[in-house]
C-alpha cells in the first residue's frame, strides 16, 4: 500500500455555525464555519431566514418579479 496518502485525521474537529453553536466532530478539517445549521434552519424553526450567496437571492428576487408581471399580462390579454 502506499504511505502518506491519507489525509490527517483530526478526532476533535471543530464545526462553528453562524447562530454560534459549535460542535466537536471526528473530520479531516480541523475548523469549519457553516452559515446553517440543525439549531436554525428554518424547517426546525419554523421561521423564514434567507441567506444571500453572492447576490443569488437578489437574482432570485428579480425573476419572481419579472414572472408575476408576465402573468398579469396574459391574464389581463386572455380575459
Amino acid at each position: 500500500m502506499k504511505k502518506n496518502i491519507h489525509p490527517k485525521y483530526f478526532e476533535d474537529a471543530k464545526i462553528i455555525c453562524s447562530c454560534g453553536k459549535v460542535w466537536h466532530i471526528p473530520s479531516t478539517v480541523k475548523e469549519m464555519k457553516v452559515e446553517i445549521c440543525a439549531n436554525c434552519h428554518p424547517f426546525f424553526t419554523g421561521e423564514e431566514k434567507l441567506v444571500d450567496t453572492r447576490g443569488q437571492l437578489e437574482k432570485f428576487k428579480k425573476r419572481l418579479e419579472k414572472m408575476k408581471k408576465n402573468e398579469k399580462r396574459r391574464d389581463k390579454k386572455v380575459s
